[in-house]
């Protein structure tokens, strides 16, 4: 029969998947497992010889802080994990605000957040997150008010609601399986997820029409590849094996009418056997039950034909689909820090509890020695003949200095920082250094979470609700932006270059309420917003007191201006008097000529021969005093030009 053979197609396909696992990641992921629970096994002891069961929380400690970065960076800003970009054109932007509302709304409801959360660790333990998106149609019961017009009253009760619901669902890498080919789930021929489910939940999809009604059994073979690692024994009732196929089918396997010859249906003419497998195939999803029942067999329903499943790798490795967690990272490191840990309290046991030689013909038959406060021991002679205590050496404290060591290494291996450590980081520029390698290696990360997980999820989401619910989400090319912010480790380094340089200026300066709506912005307070609100407000200038200033302003250009005339008026006087100067000194010479003379020529003597005698002594005394009263206002006009050079240099 057609469902037979798509059955047996299908398992031969997967089986083919799970051994290429198996062998190559399965072992490895299951230790990994084992380290971050901190759960001892057999398997996983260093030597023979080794009786200690500790596990060093070195590794867990790094992916838990690993962890707890990507997702203080992804929901540093709460539930805010996207935005839309509007069209330019488009002049109501309402649309754009209502249609974040509704998915985040949605989200919150549908608990994504932890979700996400939980794709994230899955990511720092095994190297790739992965997650399954899920659509649920239920029914809300929501409080409803109805009117009775025939008593005029208003009946209060509940109103039933269909609600479409758009979930995401991690997906342990143990029970996923991908076409070992494949460097993506776009690229890969298909994808399943195998796990146990509760067979109510079986039952309930075959009453709803989901699953074929097909009679399966609720005792499903117990896969310890498909549990945890640590789990003994496992619960083998009352579930069923489910594996859900997204991907390529062979056409007429999917589309062959029930009782149909399936070998008529593959008689065709001549083809090559590559061609005669893989020539024609559809996009599908399967869902098979213990591995023999067909429970759905489908066209793939989505408009865009795209696989509801996601998955990015924490770190990447180029053309492998699988990635690189942080536990692959540290294991070796682990594994030296577990081996130095158990040979530590190895030793301790030999070196600690006391340990007797006894001569056993000489002690009582029949008795058991035992050593403990207030005993006594019963010997056949003398006791310090016969018992002598010892011990194997001393144990080695550098064991432990050698495991800090090993530590040191691993927190370096995988970028991460313990809060131990950071109390011998120094300060400042130093530790901004320090850190930026370890923020460096976190973005490499967000940046793979956000292209491969993010995004896609987001896009996803919004395809479905545009096809299950276009009541409430209108159809259209939407463009999604992350939102994603700063780690907790980026958010204090950046915090403390703020605060530097607020140190460095006064409380007056203009750059002042910039930085400080930084440090507030790169916060995890909870009134942040509030905050950012009162600084905005702060910084809005005030008309009242713009217009004070204003006057202000005005009323020191109009003093500058009577400063500037006062000045000049100043300036034009010196310049009078400058000239005037000028004017008496040039007038002085005459005067003095003058009135020399007129000494000349008065009060002579009355005799002739001395009246001749004393002109002539009269004259050159005279022509002594105009040199010298020459030389006198030569000297005063030099002085008053260079005062005035002087004067005009000066302006």
């Amino acid at each position: 029969m057609a469902q037979d053979k798509l059955v047996s197609w299908l398992n031969g396909t997967l089986q083919d998947w799970r051994d290429h696992r198996d062998t190559n990641y399965l072992p490895d992921w299951k230790e990994y497992e084992r380290l971050w629970r901190g759960e001892w096994a057999a398997e996983d002891r260093l030597r023979d010889s080794e009786r200690s069961r500790i596990t060093s929380p070195a590794l867990q400690q790094a992916i838990e802080n690993h962890t707890a970065e990507i997702e203080e960076a992804v929901f540093g800003q709460g539930n805010h994990l996207f935005d839309i970009e509007d069209d330019m054109m488009d002049q109501d932007k309402g649309d754009i605000e209502y249609m974040k509302g509704y998915m985040k709304e949605c989200f919150k409801k549908n608990k994504v957040r932890k979700a996400v959360g939980d794709v994230v660790l899955l990511a720092s333990i095994y190297g790739t997150g992965i997650g399954e998106i899920v659509i649920k149609k239920t029914k809300e019961l929501v409080p409803a008010t109805q009117p009775l017009p025939d008593v005029g009253a208003v009946a209060v009760g509940v109103e039933e609601k269909e609600k479409v619901n758009v979930t995401l669902k991690p997906v342990s890498p143990q029970n996923f399986l991908i076409d070992p080919t494949a460097t993506s789930i776009e690229d890969a021929m298909g994808v399943a997820i195998e796990e146990f489910v509760s067979a109510h939940k079986v039952a309930e999809n075959i009453a709803n029409g989901v699953y074929f009604n097909v009679d399966i059994n609720d005792d499903a073979a117990p896969d310890k590849d498909l549990e945890a690692s640590w789990i003994d024994t496992e619960y083998n009732d009352d579930k069923v094996k489910i594996v859900r196929y997204y991907g390529l089918v062979p056409e007429k396997l999917l589309d062959a009418p029930e009782g149909d010859n399936v070998e008529d249906l593959f008689e065709t003419e001549e083809v090559s056997d590559l061609m005669e497998e893989y020539g024609n195939l559809v996009e599908a999803i399967v869902v098979i039950g213990n591995d023999s029942k067909l429970l759905k067999a489908e066209r793939s329903p989505y408009m865009m034909k795209d696989r509801p499943i996601l998955a990015y790798q924490d770190d990447t490795v180029p053309n492998r689909f699988w990635g690189r967690g942080i536990a692959e990272k540290g294991y070796n490191m682990q594994k030296a820090i577990d081996a130095q840990l158990r040979s530590h309290l190895d030793s301790l046991a030999l070196t600690t509890v006391p340990m007797m030689g006894m001569d056993a013909t000489r002690l009582p038959r029949g008795s058991k020695f035992e050593v403990k406060p207030g005993k006594s021991v019963l010997t056949n002679g003398n006791p310090a003949e016969i018992l002598m205590p010892f011990k194997f050496g001393a144990t080695d404290g550098g064991n432990i200095q050698t495991a800090q060591a090993f530590e040191n290494m691993l927190l370096q291996a995988t970028g991460t920082l313990d809060t131990a450590s950071m109390q011998t980081v120094p300060t400042g520029g130093e530790l901004s250094i320090t850190l930026s390698g370890i923020l460096k290696r976190n973005k490499r990360t967000l940046v793979n979470f956000q292209d491969q997980f993010l995004i896609p999820f987001i896009e996803k989401a919004a395809w479905r609700f545009m096809q299950f619910d276009p009541e409430h989400f209108p159809v259209k090319d939407w463009k999604f932006v992350p939102s994603s912010t700063l780690g907790m480790l980026a958010r204090e380094v950046e915090q403390m270059q703020y605060i530097n340089l607020m140190k460095t200026l006064g409380p007056t300066s203009p750059v002042l309420p910039v930085l400080l709506r930084g440090v507030v912005e790169t916060s995890s307070l909870g009134n942040r917003q509030q905050l950012l609100q009162m600084l905005d407000q702060m910084n809005q200038p005030n008309p009242q007191e713009e217009q004070i200033k204003a006057q202000v302003m005005q009323l020191q250009m109009q003093k500058a201006q009577v400063d500037i005339a006062k000045t000049a008026s100043e300036v034009e006087m010196n310049k009078a008097e400058a000239t005037k100067d000028l004017a008496e000194a040039s007038i002085k010479p005459e005067e003095v000529r003058a009135k020399i003379l007129q000494a000349i020529s008065t009060n002579l003597p009355n005799e002739d021969d001395k009246i001749q005698a004393e002109f002539d002594r009269r004259a050159k005394i005279a022509e002594l005093m105009l040199k010298e009263a020459d030389m006198d206002q030569n000297r005063e006009i030099v002085e008053l030009q260079m005062q005035k050079n002087m004067k005009n240099l000066t302006k």
